[in-house]
């Protein structure tokens, strides 16, 4: 009732009259309802967007969800993917642009287990490797490329096991390392009674290969609508407003996040300490993509030898005009 009562007030307070409906925006999400999305919730839930006049729908996302195939087909405005991903799909004829970057940091990693006998990725070859796909592959798929380490399970190469969203591999030893975020496999292993002593971890950011997560992507060609735009520009410093909350009150953004968790499958310990880690990934950003970050990225997945994630530098796949706008 005090929203309905809110939104009545806000609206006559405009001078437009309770008859202007709110633009309507669908965010699609990259995974399931889980505080990695936190600063989306929090400002639908503190009432960010309704300020901006927006409506928002957020479409949780799963293991058969692709962002990009997901905006492809029209069933979202905005989609949450990460670059090397958009960058692929960019390069194959899909027109992503990033539009808002509020990871500034990778938490990506692998995890092993400290019996296989590795310590440095010197150690990789021979050994069994659990990869996540589904366009989550491009980073390790760039990061062997670098180390010039074969991913056909061929002699001084790795074999990939095609990782599922979760950590069996590692724990029940199909796999000597697995991928693992560090807000949310990392402490599945941990739950599962494995200690930190068990295992040794390679973070993507630390070895100098991290690419860009989580960034806010549109089709380029919906950015010369003006009136999309100018409902980016709102979307965009809605949900900036709803990180930075996010970030500053971990515990009530975790408990946010549950209460639109739909599936009743996250808990409340591990919510909270998802936050606590991702905190640390959008720390530093405004939203406002990094150039140098990007070109990095780019880099990253140029430089796989004769496979390369994308085979030319993109042209176009970003652009600052809505988060200029926003952040005024």
């Amino acid at each position: 009732m005090k929203k309905v009562l809110g939104s009545a007030v806000a609206a006559l307070a405009m001078g437009t009259g309770a008859a202007q409906a709110a633009d309507d925006v669908t965010l699609q999400l990259k995974w399931v309802t889980q505080a990695q999305f936190a600063g989306y919730y929090v400002a639908l839930e503190k009432g960010f967007y309704e300020e901006e006049d927006l409506n928002v729908t957020i479409k949780p996302g799963g293991p058969d969800i692709a962002p990009s195939q997901v905006v492809a087909g029209g069933g979202a405005d905005v989609v949450i993917d990460w670059m090397p991903s958009a960058l692929a799909a960019r390069e194959k004829g899909l027109p992503l642009v990033n539009i808002a970057q509020p990871f500034k940091s990778s938490g990506m990693m692998l995890t092993c287990r400290a019996e296989t006998g590795i310590t440095s990725p010197a150690d990789f070859p021979g050994k069994t490797l659990g990869v996540w796909f589904f366009g989550n592959e491009y980073p390790f798929l760039s990061w062997m490329s670098q180390l010039g380490i074969p991913t056909d399970g061929s002699e001084g190469g790795v074999t990939v096991l095609k990782q599922g969203f979760n950590v069996d591999p590692l724990l029940q030893k199909q796999a000597d390392c697995v991928s693992t975020m560090t807000y949310n496999e990392y402490w599945q292993v941990i739950d599962a009674g494995l200690a930190p002593d068990d295992l040794v971890t390679f973070k993507y950011e630390d070895q100098g290969v991290a690419t860009l997560e989580d960034g806010l992507y549109v089709l380029e060609n919906k950015l010369s609508d003006a009136a999309f735009a100018d409902q980016m520009v709102r979307f965009v410093r809605a949900s900036m407003k709803g990180w930075k909350y996010a970030e500053e009150n971990s515990d009530e953004a975790a408990e946010i996040v549950l209460e639109y968790d739909e599936t009743g499958a996250q808990t409340e310990k591990h919510q909270k300490r998802m936050m606590g880690e991702i905190a640390k990934l959008t720390a530093g950003s405004n939203g406002a993509l990094d150039p140098a970050d990007y070109e990095r990225t780019v880099a990253s997945l140029m430089s796989g030898g004769s496979d390369p994630v994308i085979t030319k530098a993109p042209e176009g796949a970003w652009t600052h005009a809505i988060t200029d706008a926003a952040l005024k």
